[in-house]
C-alpha cells in the first residue's frame, strides 16, 4: 500500500488545495498512490471526516499535525484528544523532547520532516541541540525539497540509524504524490498508520514524472 505521508489542505495557512481536487487530481492523473494523510499546520483537524470522500474515490484519506519545535517541524502521526492534552500544537516554541515523550505515552508518533532543509529541518539544528533521543524515523524524500535536501536528509538517516518516510508536502493540488511511502501491509486508519510505522515494515518512493 502506498500513502503519501505528507499533504496540506486549504485548512493549513498556506495550504491551497481542497481535500475532493486532491482525490480528483489522483484518479484523472492516475497518481500512483492509494491514499494521503492531511498534516495540517500547528493543528489538528478535528471537525473533518474523509471516510465518504476517500469511499467515492476509492482511497484512504488520513488525519495527522505538522507541529513546529526547536529542531525544525514535526509530523505527528496518531493524534488522539488525550495527546491533544498534553501540549499545545499552536505552539511555535514546542521542546522536542516533549512532543516525543508526549507520543510515546500515547502510541502517537513524531517524525520529523524535511530534516535536510535550513531552519525548519533537524539537520540545521544539531549542531547547536545535539543528536534528540527518542526519534526513530525521519522524512527521507520530501515532494517539496530543493537542491541536495534529501541528500542531507538520507545521510543523516543513516548516520543515526533513522527508518525513512517520504510525502509530497503538497501545498497545492498538482504536488500530491511526489513522494510517498509503501507499505507492506494495508493501511486503514491512523492506529494502523502508526502501528505500520512502528513495524518498520515500509520504504521512502519517490513517484515524481
Amino acid at each position: 500500500m502506498i500513502l503519501d505521508l505528507h499533504a496540506h489542505s486549504i485548512k493549513s495557512d498556506d495550504g491551497r488545495a481542497k481535500v475532493q481536487n486532491y482525490c480528483q487530481w489522483i484518479r484523472t492523473r492516475n497518481i500512483p498512490i492509494d491514499g494521503f494523510v492531511l498534516t495540517e499546520h500547528r493543528q489538528f483537524d478535528n471537525e473533518s471526516d474523509y471516510r465518504a470522500l476517500g469511499a467515492e474515490y476509492g482511497l484512504t484519506i488520513l488525519k495527522g499535525s505538522e507541529v513546529e519545535t526547536e529542531y525544525g517541524h514535526v509530523l505527528v502521526f496518531g493524534v488522539t484528544s488525550a495527546l491533544q492534552n498534553e501540549f499545545d500544537f499552536g505552539n511555535i516554541r514546542l521542546r522536542l523532547a516533549d512532543v516525543v515523550a508526549a507520543c510515546q505515552r500515547h502510541d502517537a508518533i513524531a517524525v520529523p520532516c524535511h530534516p535536510g532543509r535550513p531552519r525548519v529541518g533537524m539537520h540545521a539544528h544539531l549542531a547547536e541541540f545535539g543528536v534528540p533521543a527518542g526519534v526513530e524515523i525521519v522524512e527521507v524524500l520530501n515532494g517539496g525539497s530543493r537542491d541536495q535536501e534529501d541528500a542531507i536528509a538520507q545521510a543523516m538517516a543513516s548516520e543515526q540509524g533513522y527508518r525513512g518516510i517520504g510525502g509530497s508536502d503538497a501545498h497545492i493540488v498538482s504536488h500530491i504524490g511526489r513522494c510517498a511511502t509503501r507499505f507492506a501491509e494495508p493501511v486503514a486508519d491512523e492506529r494502523a498508520l502508526v502501528s505500520a510505522l512502528r513495524s518498520g515494515a515500509f520504504e521512502a518512493i519517490s513517484l515524481r514524472a
